[in-house]
């Protein structure tokens, strides 16, 4: 691939346009587009129209820039994370059906969670969990589930690179949460995100033992029946398990 006066090549560019529409957004300027990815507005508009020529992307007719139907088609239809949702869904309905509150289902990307479903309901407690989004390992109680269950090696090498920026966690603590975490078999965090909040995630393990996802749950404080949501938790992680080995 070419590389642009700055060095970077045209890949890259394409990369950083994709990457600038924020989340819960599709739509953008195309001096925006252009600015949030730091590339010249000639160039963006150039590239703009060869993405938008296969569906990638949208030019719509007041300048705007949407991302395309043929992005979504294309991500969707060879997601790694396709077949995990689809085992998944079932078991988070019969889940939230009885707790009438937040079900998530997330990945262990590099140093964070990944989340890949979220189910929610009207009157449901504050859920930061978006899907597509992204949690810091050490707030997110499905973080910790991947993270307790993953090689040794690994979580030192995580834990050496560690640091919060809000200043409030150190190491040492993560280090504790994660044994606990592993010697539990379920991790649990109070507050982590929102004060009135309750997180417990489980590890989802398939037929050859290895976690491949975590699932959890997001309750009030006042409702908090960890007996309860343990074993319920645990259970469907089994059969999302039993259903990635069909």
């Amino acid at each position: 691939m070419a590389n642009s006066a700055s060095g970077d090549s045209v890949v890259d560019r394409i990369v950083r346009i994709i990457e600038a529409f924020p989340e819960g957004s599709s739509s953008l300027r195309l001096s925006e587009l252009a600015a949030t990815a730091g590339l010249p507005l000639t160039s963006t508009h150039r590239l703009v129209r060869q993405l938008a020529e296969h569906g990638l992307l949208e030019l719509g007719a007041a300048g705007n820039v949407r991302l395309g139907m043929r992005l979504w088609e294309l991500v969707n239809r060879n997601s790694p994370t396709l077949a995990l949702r689809q085992a998944a869904v079932p078991f988070m309905e019969d889940i939230q059906q009885v707790l009438n509150q937040n079900v998530n289902l997330a990945v262990l990307d590099g140093w964070e969670a990944l989340f890949v479903e979220r189910l929610s309901r009207r009157g449901s407690v504050a859920n930061r969990a978006r899907v597509a989004g992204r949690m810091p390992v050490h707030i997110s109680s499905v973080g910790l589930a991947l993270m307790a269950n993953q090689p040794r090696e690994r979580q030192a090498e995580y834990l050496e690179q560690f640091s919060d920026p809000a200043g409030r966690v150190t190491a040492d603590v993560v280090r504790h949460l994660l044994a606990e975490t592993a010697q539990q078999g379920y991790a649990q965090l109070a507050g982590a995100v929102d004060p009135d909040t309750w997180g417990i995630a489980v590890p989802v393990r398939n037929m050859k033992r290895r976690t491949v996802a975590a699932l959890g749950v997001v309750v009030p404080l006042a409702e908090m029946r960890l007996q309860a949501l343990v074993p319920a938790l645990q259970t469907a992680a089994r059969g999302i398990g039993r259903r990635l080995a069909e």
